[in-house]
């Protein structure tokens, strides 16, 4: 009887410090959301309580715009914070829809068992880089970095099984579906997952909004008759974002391969599209219509197989891969567009060929409707470029021998190739191996992957 007791008052104890606990990470919530908020609105110069005392600031802030997420840390630390990640699945009904990044700490680093193959610390490394670059440089254009929120069930579940989802986030993964990823299951990797789909998704939905507040503000000086500088308008939907983490391009709607549990670039896609539907009727000659076709580029070693397979039939969401040949690890997918390239390919061969095709694809007719076509219809609303630098000769996994100056250059062709189209561009990491204990020729290549598209951006200015 005693011993009941006992069991008893410990429950209700219990009972108590786990309610006394959500009452105070709602609390917290509530104030992380609003402080985010306010912080956000004040980064981007729109604050829908001051609106109407911005519109000057925001018509006049029509050049290009840069942001970058990453897997990282902050300086404000809290126990309960802590444990909310640790728990995440358990305590997901307190879940807000993007966790604030003013409330995570370093945590999305993996301490992955001695000898395994992934390099898991390039990313601080290359971030840091970036950072140390774009700090030290003239800032000829705003470049805020921000720390990638989690990717929700609910984001999640616009791509993916739910039944995988779910088995993935409370550990239950077979151990033959774990190597076929090729991590060991850890609560350290389920957060720092759930940040590599969540950082593409903030950086898309970034980059997006900013393109559409600012074809509206075109618009609203449309109809008041006033008038622009030209070269504002010009460089108006130069709104990129990118992150460095994501390309995560193996995971399939139900597995993962290839150290890709979910696919960022297909997720963010999926939230584009529901967040911003087409709705040409809507929509004055100079705003924006809503999302109506997406542009996946895949510049990765291998093909984008998940993403290929994801979009299978998907008008909407257009898959072009340019890769190596010789290397599929698995079975072949078939994207919209797919290129192979030749073993040991060098640069002459890699350009020429990337050149060729994406002049062909912007010039393919993808709509039957010539109206659309006179009405300045473009043909994506919104492009992603995963940036795999494993192209490199010195990669430990590819087989081409593209140079440091070949990626760059292919960087550039995507960037020009972006900035015809008139579409809102957002980046992502993508594959990249270093051989042995040399680490700067991938380094390197990942790092200018970003500090290239600050530098163009920053040309128009």
């Amino acid at each position: 009887m005693q011993l009941r007791l006992i069991y008893i008052l410990t429950f209700l104890f219990m009972s108590s410090r786990i309610s006394a606990f959500g009452g105070r990470l709602l609390v917290y919530r509530r104030q992380q959301e609003q402080k985010a908020f306010h912080l956000h609105s004040a980064a981007v110069g729109h604050n829908c309580e001051t609106a109407s005392k911005d519109e000057d600031a925001t018509r006049a802030n029509l050049g290009p715009y840069f942001s970058i997420y990453y897997n990282g840390e902050s300086s404000e630390k809290n126990n309960e914070t802590i444990i909310f990640r640790s728990f995440y699945p358990i305590f997901s009904n307190f879940c807000p829809h993007e966790i604030s990044p003013h409330i995570l700490s370093d945590v999305w680093e993996v301490d992955m068992p001695p000898g395994h193959r992934f390099p898991m610390s390039k990313y601080k490394k290359v971030r840091k880089a970036v950072q140390a670059y774009i700090h030290n440089s003239e800032q000829q254009i705003q470049c805020d970095f921000r720390v990638s929120p989690l990717a929700t069930f609910e984001q999640l579940s616009t791509t993916h099984c739910s039944d995988y989802i779910s088995r993935y986030l409370s550990g239950k993964m077979t151990a033959e579906e774990n190597r076929n990823i090729g991590f060991p299951w850890t609560m350290q990797h389920v957060n720092r997952t759930l940040s590599s789909a969540g950082g593409t998704v903030a950086a898309a939905c970034d980059a997006y909004e900013e393109y559409v507040r600012r074809c509206n503000a075109i618009a609203l000086d449309h109809g008041l008759k006033r008038q622009y500088d030209n070269r504002q308008t010009d460089y108006a939907h130069l709104c990129w974002s990118a992150h460095v983490a994501g390309g995560t391009h193996h995971a399939f709607r139900d597995y993962g391969e290839g150290f890709c549990i979910f696919s960022d670039i297909a997720v963010a896609a999926n939230v584009l599209l529901q967040k911003f539907p087409y709705q040409p009727s809507t929509a004055t000659p100079t705003s924006s219509k809503g999302i109506r076709r997406i542009l996946i580029i895949d510049l990765d070693v291998h093909q984008g197989n998940g993403n290929a397979a994801l979009f299978q039939g998907n008008d909407k969401v257009q898959t072009f891969s340019v890769h190596c040949r010789s290397n599929y690890f698995s079975k072949k997918e078939k994207s919209d567009l797919d290129i192979e390239l030749p073993p040991l390919c060098t640069d002459e061969t890699y350009l020429t060929t990337l050149k060729h095709w994406l002049r062909r694809i912007e010039e393919h007719p993808f709509d039957d409707n010539d109206q659309l076509e006179k009405q300045g219809q473009k043909p994506f609303d919104f492009i992603f470029y995963q940036a795999g630098v494993d192209i490199h000769k010195d990669d430990r996994l590819g087989r081409l021998s593209i140079t440091q100056e070949g990626i760059s250059k292919r960087n550039h062709l995507v960037f020009d190739f972006a900035h015809r189209m008139r579409a809102p561009l957002v980046i992502c990491m993508g594959g990249g191996y270093p051989k042995g204990d040399d680490w700067t020729p991938i380094l390197t290549a990942h790092a200018g992957v970003y500090i290239e598209a600050y530098q163009y951006l920053s040309s128009f200015v």
